[in-house]
């Protein structure tokens, strides 16, 4: 979603014109759980469904899709055009809202800003153990293949990307927005809505650097081989080793720095 805005253009010193200029949308939205607010979360509008399917996923408030009943939009316009979404379980009586409202605002550069220690983030998933194995020569074509699906991105330079791809390198799905972390939500919400869960045999491309929440989020993706085309954290390489997952960065040219699993690397 882009917006329009007027700028006056400065260069070496000199006024050069007033121009029409676009933006990247940020605007809030509310995640109600059994009809009782839990997240506001700062997103680009759009895939309102699935950002809120995978927050509540990487949250731990849901283990999968058979955990959810529907996650539906207010009646009386379009998606754009709303800014909260009603979740239903299938199991209600089990659900404790005071467990996962943080009573915040999630804005669009924090994650999972509550979880602190990688302890917690484990949250006692099993350690991935996928067969997936990639060729250093794939994951170097992958960042022109993200960059040809990236519309809103070159038209406003303001949003992050995640993408999704195959063991061949075939572009499975990609998501924008102006928090990564949002994007990779999206993603992992359209992969569960698409009975896709746990991501075995795919690979994900990062537009920016690798923080410890997007590795967590790609942990309870279940995810083997995470490749990003700025720098990771080393809190991100920390979870990733204990995760057993791939850690690819830095994946710029025909240069990549691997960080854990270099087995699946060929």
């Amino acid at each position: 979603m882009i917006s329009e805005t007027i700028i006056t253009r400065f260069e070496n010193g000199r006024l050069l014109e007033q121009r029409s200029d676009q933006l990247a949308v940020e605007e809030p939205l509310e995640i109600r759980v059994e009809g009782k607010s839990i997240a506001v979360v700062m997103r680009t509008p759009g895939n309102d469904r699935e950002l809120a399917a995978g927050w509540l996923l990487s949250e731990g408030v849901i283990c999968g899709r058979d955990d959810l009943q529907d996650i539906v939009l207010p009646p009386g316009g379009a998606e754009d055009k709303i800014n909260t979404v009603d979740v239903m379980l299938k199991n209600p009586a089990g659900f404790q809202a005071e467990k996962f409202s943080r009573n915040v605002i999630t804005s669009s550069s924090c994650g999972i800003c509550g979880t602190v220690t990688l302890d917690a983030a484990m949250r006692d998933l099993p350690g991935i153990a996928s067969t997936l194995c990639v060729s250093a020569g794939l994951l170097h074509e992958l960042p022109s293949r993200l960059h040809a699906h990236q519309p809103a991105f070159q038209r406003t330079g303001g949003l992050h990307a995640c993408a999704l791809f195959d063991a061949t390198g075939n572009l499975v799905a990609v998501r924008e927005d102006v928090g990564r972390h949002n994007a990779l939500d999206k993603l992992t919400g359209w992969a569960l809505f698409e009975n896709h869960l746990p991501l075995a045999g795919y690979i994900l491309l990062l537009s920016g650097r690798v923080s410890f929440e997007m590795m967590q989020k790609a942990f309870v993706a279940g995810v083997p081989v995470v490749a990003a085309i700025g720098a990771p954290s080393s809190l991100a390489v920390e979870l990733a080793e204990r995760s057993g997952q791939t850690l690819v960065a830095f994946l710029r040219g025909e240069a990549l720095n691997i960080y854990t699993g270099a087995e699946r690397v060929v």
